[in-house]
């Protein structure tokens, strides 16, 4: 799977969502607070961020000026052709071992970066596949580019732009540890952080553009995905206590919001991508997403 969007404009409800293929974006111009897992990034222009799939993300866009971005999902397995040629280097290690990342590239650096997407995106409107060739060794030469400057000594200390964000930071780090725990409300992170209840919800807003317990719902829910995935025979009132919730039915109409579909259907989905995947490797028919 590979999608490549070159300064897309859309304008998008902010939703914190996740995804099994890897992503690079990069920034070009707008006002926007990313929020990646754990992590808030105050993005300025020129900033690419790699993004290894599953962590909940989210932008928090001011939509009184553009937000231009550029975007590539790819799954891994398609590098694999550059991984094996003599003298290749591990283009995918910065995913793997940072997860999640961001380079502030500016100067020459910004240039080279923006010159790369725009010889992909050339490539991209042939439409044919030559173009598409030569599109996947753009990105590759971009992958190159992004190793080469994670290379560097990363010595920079992070800053947040306001108080206000540092504390939204400081809720999130919190909430990361907590937010299986089926007592978790206001007045806790009020004690345990030392401000009101109505300013942390407000503050989180703003920064965010989720509410608290938006946040915290929806990555519940995504660690029940990713319970169901690695652990198919668990039951799914085991998934919902274990994540906080005290009510089978409001995991179960949760998780159905989200999802789309009920954890019983999400389950018996993932069992049948299991069975015909394994019967592409006995060899007898194929299976696609």
């Amino acid at each position: 799977m590979f999608e490549f969007s070159y300064r897309s404009t859309g304008l998008f409800e902010p939703v914190f969502h996740s995804h099994t293929f890897y992503e690079v974006y990069y920034f070009h111009e707008g006002k926007c607070n990313y929020l990646i897992g754990d992590q808030i990034y105050h993005l300025a222009p020129g900033d690419l961020i790699l993004m290894y799939g599953m962590t909940l993300h989210c932008p928090k866009i001011d939509p009184s000026v553009p937000y231009v971005r550029s975007i590539v999902h790819f799954d891994p397995a398609i590098l694999r052709p550059y991984m094996e040629l003599p003298q290749a280097v591990p283009i995918l290690q910065p995913f793997e071992q940072f997860k999640n990342y961001r380079l502030s590239l500016r100067g020459d650096d910004k240039e080279e970066a923006e010159r790369i997407l725009v010889t992909m995106e050339s490539h991209q409107r042939r439409g044919d596949q030559v173009g598409a060739g030569r599109l996947l060794l753009a990105f590759a030469d971009l992958l190159h580019f992004i190793y080469d400057r994670c290379l560097q000594p990363l010595s920079e200390q992070r800053e947040f732009p306001s108080d206000k964000e540092k504390s939204v930071q400081d809720v999130i780090d919190l909430l990361e540890h907590q937010y299986a725990d089926d007592e978790l409300n206001m007045e806790r992170l009020q004690k345990e952080l030392h401000l009101s209840k109505s300013y942390l919800a407000k503050i989180f807003k703003e920064v965010t553009g989720v509410t608290i317990f938006e946040y915290v719902y929806r990555k519940r829910i995504n660690e029940a995905k990713i319970q169901f995935l690695l652990q198919p025979g668990v039951a799914v009132t085991e998934v919902s206590f274990r994540l906080g919730f005290k009510h089978l039915a409001h995991f179960s109409r949760l998780f159905k919001q989200h999802v789309g579909v009920t954890p019983e259907r999400y389950k018996k989905d993932l069992k049948e991508k299991r069975v015909a995947m394994e019967k592409v490797g006995d060899g007898e028919w194929t299976y696609s997403t």
